[in-house]
């Protein structure tokens, strides 16, 4: 039963995290029938924090707070990706899962819990950007880069800041049903549920090579996206046999050149929905995909959502 939660913080914490926990779980909203909460708020060092927005905080309760809560939520802060954790905390988050609480994290909050070895052989989310540094700090945990929230009870993360939203949501349907969530998402003007998963938002990364006997070759490719090219046709163009050219193609890039053509391919298109008005078969055609029904197959299998969902997204619905 979800009934005490309590969210602990460290020095520079992050306040739209800490906010995004205190609305879905510490407003009190009886007055529409919707549940409330024995919740409080916990520092794990010492009553007087700053934020990381430069305000200050003096907090009630520390640690013991954590010993009766259902949930303990942790919040991103500043540097959680490369600090250390007060030891103290760390046993206190396991202690919790060890007796039947639910722990959840926003964004960096997943490094607090990876340092107390609660994401282990467990799948978990983290902000993209971070998502690589989680992965080889803590190559333990099964780092899923593009998705908004992981639920491998009794531990859930999230990704960056609103998926924080997300998961909280997610848990409070699970406990208390579809319509306690949707109210309270209604009370926060957020959707109950969001499409997709955080690879929408992630940067355009530059074409790569490890090496440098490709890189003409990779900006050829990328100029002429719209073309069909075969293996053979870009090893004459590097001066290669196919073999050659393919098993350097995976040693450079790590991948090999049908998927990176394809990755690159829902890249451009990803530019052109955010910043063209162009139809979907003519951001087909420009893409090398050929028809907006290819289009859509490939957007969705590698952005987790429709073209059109995601051009609402970044240009608004009147976009779409």
């Amino acid at each position: 039963m979800l009934q005490n939660v309590a969210v602990v913080l460290l020095d520079g914490v992050n306040p739209f995290e800490l906010g995004v926990v205190c609305e879905v779980f510490g407003t009190d909203r009886s007055d529409d029938g919707l549940p409330v909460y024995d919740f409080a708020v916990a520092s794990a060092e010492g009553p007087a924090l700053r934020m990381n927005s430069g305000v200050s905080l003096q907090v009630e309760h520390g640690l013991e707070r954590l010993e009766t809560a259902d949930l303990i939520a942790v919040p991103a802060g500043h540097s959680y990706a490369s600090r250390e954790f007060p030891p103290e905390l760390l046993d206190a988050l396991r202690r919790g899962v060890a007796r039947g609480a639910r722990v959840l994290s926003v964004c960096s909050g997943a490094f607090v819990l990876a340092a107390a070895g609660l994401l282990d052989d467990r799948r978990c989310a983290v902000h993209w950007k971070h998502a690589r540094d989680l992965a080889r700090q803590y190559p333990r945990a099964v780092v899923e880069p593009d998705v908004l929230y992981v639920d491998e009870d009794p531990v859930i993360t999230s990704a960056g800041t609103a998926a924080g939203i997300d998961a909280c949501l997610h848990l409070v349907r699970k406990e208390q049903g579809t319509e306690v969530a949707n109210k309270i998402a209604r009370r926060m003007v957020v959707p109950p549920h969001r499409d997709g998963g955080q690879a929408q938002y992630i940067e355009r990364p530059l074409p790569h090579s490890e090496g440098d006997t490709i890189g003409d070759v990779l900006a050829w490719m990328e100029r002429h996206l719209d073309e069909e090219v075969t293996v053979e046709q870009l090893a004459a163009h590097s001066h290669m046999s196919p073999r050659t050219f393919a098993r350097r193609f995976q040693q450079e890039t790590g991948t090999t050149p049908y998927r990176w053509v394809l990755r690159q391919r829902v890249l451009l298109a990803q530019r052109l929905l955010e910043a063209t008005d162009e139809t979907m078969d003519a951001i087909a055609g420009r893409t090398g995909f050929g028809n907006a029904a290819t289009l859509r197959h490939h957007f969705v299998r590698a952005v987790g959502t429709t073209p059109n969902a995601y051009r609402r997204t970044f240009r608004g619905p009147e976009a779409a």
